[in-house]
């Protein structure tokens, strides 16, 4: 069988015809497709912590209630003592935010520094301060990664500097 080449350009056009009916199938595939969703799902999630990060900043008290799911799975990263995984949404508040709090004058305040989103992991770069009940300053900046499901966090691993942490806890009475 012998090919040959036709005149002005047919097998040129015919080339590009294919290429061009290619992208569009690959552009209107289902995987095409859900790529799309994926980025509405992230810019979703995005948007659920961004805005329970602002009520937060604005003086909100119902952040972990807003974001995590009761099952949530906390894991606090580090070497310290208070670097463990704390299972449900009770279990974490009990254990590291109400021994946190309990010695600050008032809640943290947190500020963003950076927030991304990719399918269903949000990642948070913040800082916080607040005021211990002894009147020296608790400063510290967090990094906590989220995989969200229904709008709430299921999973979400904590990043921060536990020295200030275990500072506060070890000098500051809870008492108090």
């Amino acid at each position: 069988m012998k090919f040959s080449r036709s005149g002005s350009g047919g097998s040129s056009r015919w080339t590009a015809a294919w290429v061009l009916m290619a992208a569009l199938v690959w552009y209107a595939s289902p995987a095409r497709a859900d790529s799309g969703s994926a980025q509405a799902q992230a810019q979703a999630n995005k948007d659920a912590v961004g805005k329970a990060f602002a009520a937060w900043a604005a003086g909100g008290q119902t952040f972990f209630d807003d974001m995590l799911a009761p099952n949530v799975v906390w894991t606090i990263k580090g070497s310290s003592p208070t670097a463990r995984v704390l299972r449900g949404k009770q279990e974490l508040i009990a254990g590291a935010v109400t021994p946190l709090s309990s010695r600050l004058q008032r809640q943290i305040r947190p500020t963003i520094r950076n927030l991304w989103a990719d399918g269903d992991h949000v990642v948070i770069e913040w800082d916080g301060e607040a005021v211990a009940k002894d009147g020296k300053p608790y400063r510290n900046s967090y990094l906590w990664i989220f995989r969200m499901q229904g709008g709430r966090a299921t999973e979400v691993t904590a990043y921060l500097d536990l020295a200030p942490y275990d500072d506060v806890l070890r000098r500051v009475p809870a008492s108090q």
